[in-house]
């Protein structure tokens, strides 16, 4: 058997562990020896009978066979635990759907299981198997309110490695209530030029490597850093090192083909599992998360005219686009436009939101990777307005202030929680601004945001008509005046 290179198991009691390694056997699961080992250690007691381990992650390279791992956590949760309520979430649909498939075949082949069933939903949002003592297994894919309402006993998180914060901030709380609840994360190694919400994958990482209180952390990876694996590619004690399924349900010809197929840098993570994680301890809190989420409100809208800016990542992998304006109160609302992969689709985009809202400015950082797409706009008629390195610094100190003073509002968007969650600073002049080379994780959506209120709070100013529809200066402008409901425009 191949052992996790980096391993965390709290002591404890295995007597409950092989109670449930017996049931799945039962159920006719078979555990290869990697996914029983992890299976067993994360399931330890201590003297209270309450877990060893609250949270669990498990990071193995795609394909090796974290799905059956779960499956066994589920059938464990029902049969042998009691627990009355276990979600399975998932970043996509069809993921979801087929772990309740495959842990519907489990239960049906076996009778005295499938004779507890009581309903299968299979209604869209809905999904779960329902059984007659009350018990539920519930499967969601990822929204940022998903799970709320519930008490849950277990939380299975699949995919881990695309785990936004606003998701978690929904689930956490459902186990607050249980008096034995226990987290699972699996997922693969994360790097931050890909994945933009691999932060809570990496904080279950760290946790494990520093041996924390709580923590049970299974990682099978090859000994190298993202920066030298390179030269170790075609090492096949490498490639055993991180695919304990390695000659089981991997071959080593599929491997090769792969190692054809991929960039060095997408092999090295997705098969090595040599991950390019984020790490948030260097982060220094530049945005208080606390105030940020007391300042979401999913009814806030924006009256004309909007200032518009947008911004591109290092990685030129997509673009954002943020709008600012006032509201009725004459607080600032800002909200995310478009957040889109790609580049090809900016020039077009923006002129569409030009001739369908009142925008009165479009501006961007000149010296970020955004400067690349303003040829665009320029062709097509549009001005665009640089904020040169002082405006920028003060823009970023500014929004900073906005938020702590309780000035602005916003919708909660998950793009944009992560940008704050996980923003670096770096100093520039006497000031500052935000750095993307320090941030955890792609911060643009952010500096859009930053850009979009700077413009909206030193140009729109709070003069209404006898309409009561607000107006930059009291004149009335081209565009149709009115506001955002809904994402749709609705004229005054």
């Amino acid at each position: 058997m191949v052992k996790p290179r980096i391993e965390c198991v709290p002591a404890g009691d295995p007597g409950l562990a092989k109670e449930a390694v017996k049931l799945v056997k039962r159920a006719g699961l078979r555990l290869d020896d990697w996914q029983r080992y992890a299976f067993e250690r994360a399931l330890y007691t201590g003297p209270d009978g309450k877990w060893s381990a609250m949270e669990v992650g498990v990071d193995v390279a795609r394909q090796n066979g974290k799905g059956g791992i779960l499956e066994a956590r589920a059938l464990a949760g029902i049969f042998v635990f009691g627990e009355r309520l276990m979600i399975h979430s998932a970043h996509l649909v069809d993921t979801s759907l087929e772990a309740m498939e495959r842990l519907l075949w489990l239960i049906e082949d076996i009778p005295e299981f499938d004779s507890q069933v009581k309903r299968v939903v299979r209604t869209n949002g809905r999904e779960g198997i329902i059984f007659r003592s009350g018990q539920r297994i519930r499967f969601r894919t990822r929204t940022k309110g998903g799970g709320r309402g519930f008490t849950a006993d277990c939380l299975l998180l699949d995919e881990a490695m695309y785990l936004p914060e606003m998701v978690m901030g929904a689930l956490i709380p459902t186990l607050s209530a249980r008096p034995n609840p226990q987290i699972w994360y699996t997922g693969s190694a994360v790097d931050q030029m890909v994945h933009d919400h691999g932060t809570v994958f990496a904080r279950v990482r760290r946790r494990g490597m520093a041996q924390e209180k709580g923590v049970a952390y299974f990682e099978w990876s090859a000994p190298y850093e993202i920066d030298t694996v390179s030269e170790h590619l075609d090492d096949r004690a490498a490639w055993v090192a991180a695919n304990p399924a390695m000659g089981i349900r991997i071959n080593e010809e599929f491997i090769k083909t792969e190692r054809r197929a991929m960039d060095n840098r997408t092999f090295a993570v997705e098969r090595l599992g040599v991950g390019d994680w984020p790490n948030d301890e260097d982060i220094d809190e530049a945005i208080s998360w606390d105030r940020w989420r007391e300042l979401v409100d999913p009814e806030s809208e924006m009256l004309a005219p909007i200032c518009v800016a947008f911004d591109v990542p290092p990685a030129r992998d997509r673009v954002t686009i943020v709008g600012a304006g006032l509201r009725p109160d004459g607080l600032t609302h800002f909200q995310t436009m478009e957040y889109r992969a790609g580049t090809g689709w900016f020039g077009n985009r923006m002129g569409e939101l030009v001739s369908r809202y009142n925008v009165h400015s479009i501006s961007y950082d000149p010296g970020s990777p955004a400067a690349s797409l303003v040829r665009q706009l320029e062709n097509m008629g549009l001005e665009v307005e640089k904020v040169g390195a002082r405006d920028y610094a003060s823009a970023c100190g500014a929004f900073q202030d906005a938020v702590m003073e309780g000035t602005v509002r916003h919708h909660g968007t998950d793009e944009l929680a992560t940008a704050v969650k996980n923003a670096a600073t770096r100093p520039l002049g006497d000031a500052w601004a935000w750095s993307r080379k320090n941030s955890a994780a792609d911060i643009s959506p952010l500096v859009a945001a930053t850009l979009a209120v700077w413009q909206a709070s030193a140009n729109l100013t709070s003069v209404y008509d006898e309409r009561g529809v607000l107006f930059v200066g009291g004149s009335e402008p081209e565009a149709p005046a009115g506001r955002l409901v809904d994402g749709e425009w609705v004229s005054a």
